[in-house]
């Protein structure tokens, strides 16, 4: 079927929303809204109070589009602190993995074939490696083709400095367990599971990737889903009747790794503080149980 949807003006725009059963009491500022914020982002926030079986997509609750901004207010809030905090748990796992292999195996073992679980996967995680080494105007980057020839790439400390963090997550999981090294760093993030640890780094980097592009997390079911720990050395959830998929659970992972890099941080009290603004009763869509704040987790 071909696609032969007319773009409609910020008005007619306006005029659609309203005979859907929007409400609306300042036309004027809503139309500034979608000036700014375009319609179509705005439908992910209208979306779970309209019926969307319908081809004219009614609402189905009595909501405002000033309930509407604050939801997307909301979440822009929740993003950035989101971001922050991974932010800190990415700069300490990319610190401790190329730390613990370059002891072992010296400055340059990223490119050591016989360290990696696949080659092919080896191959192609270099190659990508490489192009963002290229790309980098980083001035460690610069001075180093400068200054050396031999070997091309830079060292571990510069070369995955620069890496992304799906990259950073894709290598790690494609290194060899035998030497102990995922152990260590697991250990050192509290868990005995390296299976774990790749997974929270999979699922912490997806994250990263929908706040880095302005993506919705509120109502968002994720992709990577979050695994859980049956063994904890430090306070974890009690309960964890949770959804995978949902936000909630990827939080609290994240708030146990801080309390081992970063013990003072305050990112279960700007949680908690976010929260309670969170406007339509909507935490239950990020997968938020009625009873969450009294986890020692979030104290």
């Amino acid at each position: 079927m071909k696609y032969n949807k007319p773009p409609i003006s910020v008005a007619d725009q306006l005029s659609l929303l309203k005979s859907r059963g929007l409400q609306v009491a300042n036309d004027d500022a809503a139309k500034s809204y979608l000036s700014n914020i375009s319609y179509y982002r705005l439908r992910a926030y209208t979306y779970p109070f309209q019926n969307n079986a319908d081809p004219n997509h009614p609402f189905t609750v009595l909501v405002s589009i000033e309930e509407i901004i604050s939801l997307y207010v909301f979440d822009r809030k929740l993003r950035m602190l989101v971001f922050d905090t991974i932010e800190k748990i990415e700069i300490a796992m990319r610190t401790q993995i190329i730390y613990t292999w370059a002891m072992k195996y010296g400055c340059h073992w990223h490119t050591d074939a016989s360290l990696y679980r696949n080659s092919s996967l080896f191959a192609k995680h270099l190659t990508s490696l490489q192009t963002e080494i290229e790309r980098s105007n980083e001035t460690f980057i610069e001075h180093y083709k400068k200054k050396y020839t031999n070997p091309l790439d830079p060292p571990c400390w510069m070369s995955l400095e620069v890496s992304s963090f799906g990259l950073l997550s894709l290598m790690f999981l494609n290194l060899k367990k035998d030497g102990g090294e995922k152990k260590e760093i697991a250990k050192y993030f509290g868990l005995n599971d390296v299976q774990l640890l790749e997974n929270w780094m999979h699922c912490f980097s997806n994250i990263r990737n929908i706040c880095a592009h302005h993506g919705r997390l509120w109502n968002r079911r994720l992709t990577a889903h979050i695994k859980f720990p049956t063994y904890t050395k430090f306070i974890f959830l009690k309960n964890q009747l949770v959804y995978p998929y949902k936000l909630y659970a990827a939080l609290a992972c994240m708030q146990y790794v801080l309390q081992i890099i970063s013990p003072q941080n305050t990112f279960n009290l700007k949680l908690r503080e976010l929260m309670k603004k969170c406007p339509l009763k909507q935490e239950k869509e990020m997968g938020f149980p009625s009873d969450w704040k009294d986890e020692s987790l979030w104290q």
